[in-house]
């Protein structure tokens, strides 16, 4: 099977009865985790968890088989296989376990830098018992509207205006937009059976405006090639004992805001046309549009594919070694300034 977000929506539960093997994927990471995370909560007993990394996959594509049907061969708790890929890492071994007909656990698959047109997806959306969904980048409006339902289903009565406001403080990002939400409904004690009004001060109140506030300056300066900010802004984040996996993320919605623009953007497109019909649309916040433009310009093509895989493969590591995830990421992110540094320099001699 194969699906839009528009459509999965309406064919999630059937999808968790039917199919065995999920696949999510598209630029917006964020849409493609809360889908595996509704399947999962559709599923009639989805039992433990086994998380798996795409590139284990890649090397050991029978292992996915054989931690799907594990303990279905000798019975026990029931179990889903979580895995987190990029692009087609986990193809193969998804192909082995689909064409073997012994029966296995349900295998949710959330695909960075993957898209419908993936070999993976292209396996999965002729069948039955399998379903492949791609989430583009999300707007503003997506996203607003995504939190009010979250609101309506916390039993919190909140305006379009409020609900923007979390969607703007969360980057576009549902994952911490439902952190907010849920934050309100704790704090006003709110519930479907008892709902409450929000106002603005309530969400002053909890501090909606999240740690992306402060993420901000340093995810500008790494992917925008700033030399002299970096380092003092490292320094900040530290003092600040701000968590390395939260940072990091911000930096993957950043990222993933590229792809979808460079998506947009075309081989020959005019990057000031284009942040301007995306700001006009609000899919763009007006004051990201210079620090943007010039991200634009250094992240494109098979660099911007490489900045993806390598924000990826940073995350599996820092989850790894969370004792050292702070300097760990320090480093990937100091790898990450210096090609950026080095494309800024390039474009400032090719001019002057």
């Amino acid at each position: 099977m194969k699906a839009t977000r528009k459509d999965f929506a309406g064919m999630a539960a059937r999808a968790a009865q039917q199919a065995r093997v999920f696949f999510f994927c598209g630029p917006d990471e964020a849409g493609a985790s809360d889908a595996a995370e509704r399947i999962v909560s559709l599923l009639a007993d989805p039992g433990e968890r086994v998380e798996m990394a795409g590139a284990e996959l890649r090397k050991d594509p029978v292992r996915l088989g054989d931690e799907a049907r594990s303990n279905s061969l000798f019975g026990g708790t029931a179990r889903h296989i979580w895995v987190r890929a990029q692009g087609d890492e986990a193809h193969d071994a998804v192909q082995i376990l689909i064409e073997n007909p012994v029966e296995s656990y349900p295998v949710v698959i959330v695909a960075t830098g993957a898209t419908d047109k993936s070999r993976t997806a292209k396996l999965l959306a002729a069948r039955n018992d399998g379903l492949a969904v791609m989430f583009h980048a999300p707007d503003l409006g997506t996203v607003t509207g995504a939190v009010r339902t979250m609101a309506n289903g916390a039993g919190l009565k909140m305006g379009g205006e409020l609900a923007e406001r979390i969607a703007r403080a969360s980057g576009l990002d549902t994952r911490l937009a439902r952190s907010e939400v849920n934050k309100l409904a704790l704090y006003l004690d709110a519930s479907a059976e008892t709902p409450r009004p929000v106002t603005s001060a309530d969400l002053d109140a909890i501090g909606a405006s999240t740690e992306d506030d402060d993420f901000a300056p340093l995810v500008d300066a790494v992917l925008g090639g700033k030399r002299s900010a970096i380092g003092p802004e490292l320094k900040r984040l530290h003092d600040m004992s701000i968590n390395p996996v939260g940072l990091l993320l911000a930096f993957e919605r950043r990222a993933a805001q590229l792809a979808g623009l460079n998506a947009r953007l075309g081989r020959g497109g005019d990057v000031g046309a284009v942040l301007e019909a995306e700001s006009a649309a609000r899919r763009v916040f007006w004051k990201d549009k210079p620090v943007l433009t010039v991200q634009l310009r250094i992240w494109r093509g098979p660099r911007l594919e490489r900045l993806v895989a390598r924000l990826v493969a940073l995350h599996q590591t820092l989850l790894a070694n969370s004792q050292d995830a702070e300097l760990l990421l320090a480093r990937g992110l100091l790898e990450i300034a210096r090609i950026a540094c080095l494309d800024v320099e390039h474009r400032t001699n090719r001019t002057s």
